[in-house]
């Protein structure tokens, strides 16, 4: 099944306290289409300025993915500069140059349209709706957002949550969204609303993992345990992309809870491969074999069976 994403194609200039990268490929779209594209076919749709070139075309479609339904506007591409302290959970916005982002308007071709699997990335709440209302077909939609629309946007971004399958914030979003003590509680609350109303919500846990909540169950998962850890950056838009891309390849079937663990646990994977380079320096290179081999190993250092013993009162 297709996938079509549409959001931020952009440079980021990051620094960490294992390195430094002054100019390198980023934004929320390709790091989710550089993970889904290990399931399936994706589409991209974005804005780029006249400083995005060819070999930075070349990423994406050394993974296939097709990149027909990106916009070239005259000026600069996105441009956002960050840096992390060795708390890699927290990181300090030096620099953000909105370039052709900041009128984007999404021109979606009739392939991107008729994509089974939508993923609407971090843009402003209103262009997310207007793009899922011309995605009229599509079997499995999510939503990803941040801090600053719940702040300036409320009102259009709980109107866009509500007409996807499932929503993607991190803990402190969804708390700050629905003004409740605690992500479970937070998530009950989302699931609650409508209809229309999300099937499932994930928590985005950063180093602690993520959360999957549906009306039925409750499911979590560790971040994979890695001793280096050099960029977090695109970390959550490349555990989206392992996600969305495994319900695409099931069918876009995000009803399940079974293929619903199953993508987390993929996008758990793709996400700690993210994060042992710069942007998407690893993933880009990343193997079939090697994803695979990572969830296996994932499985097994979060399963044991319980040998019951008699307890003392």
């Amino acid at each position: 099944m297709a996938v079509t994403v549409v959001g931020s194609i952009a440079f980021d200039a990051v620094k960490t306290p294992f390195g430094e990268r002054e100019k390198m490929l980023g934004g929320a779209a390709v790091h989710f289409a550089l993970a889904a594209s290990f399931f399936d076919e994706v589409r991209v749709v974005g804005p780029v300025g006249d400083d995005f070139g060819e070999a930075e075309f070349e990423v994406l479609r050394t993974r296939g993915i097709d990149v027909s339904d990106i916009e070239r506007v005259p000026g600069e591409t996105f441009f956002w500069a960050g840096e992390y302290g060795w708390d890699l959970n927290t990181r300090e916005t030096l620099d953000t140059r909105l370039g052709v982002f900041e009128t984007f308007e999404p021109k979606l071709s009739q392939a991107a349209r008729d994509s089974d699997v939508l993923f609407l990335a971090n843009i402003q709440p209103d262009i997310q709706r207007a793009v899922r209302e011309q995605c009229t077909g599509a079997r499995f939609a999510a939503l990803d957002s941040m801090n600053l629309w719940i702040d300036i946007a409320r009102d259009s971004l709980v109107s866009a949550i509500g007409a996807v399958d499932c929503l993607v914030l991190n803990d402190a979003e969804l708390k700050q969204l629905t003004n409740m003590p605690n992500t479970v509680k937070a998530a009950r609350e989302i699931l609650s609303w409508g209809p229309p109303a999300p099937n499932a919500v994930i928590a985005k846990q950063g180093e602690y993992g993520a959360t999957l909540i549906t009306a039925g169950d409750y499911f979590s998962l560790p971040a994979f345990p890695l001793e280096d850890v050099v960029d977090p950056t695109g970390a959550g838009d490349t555990f989206a992309g392992g996600f969305v891309g495994y319900i695409a390849a099931n069918g876009g079937n995000g009803g399940d809870e079974q293929v619903l663990r199953r993508a987390m646990a993929y996008g758990t994977a793709l996400a700690s491969f993210n994060v042992e380079e710069f942007g998407t320096e690893r993933v880009a290179r990343l193997t079939g074999d090697e994803v695979a081999a990572r969830v296996q190993e994932l499985e097994r250092v979060t399963n044991f069976t319980d040998a019951p013993v008699t307890l003392r009162s």
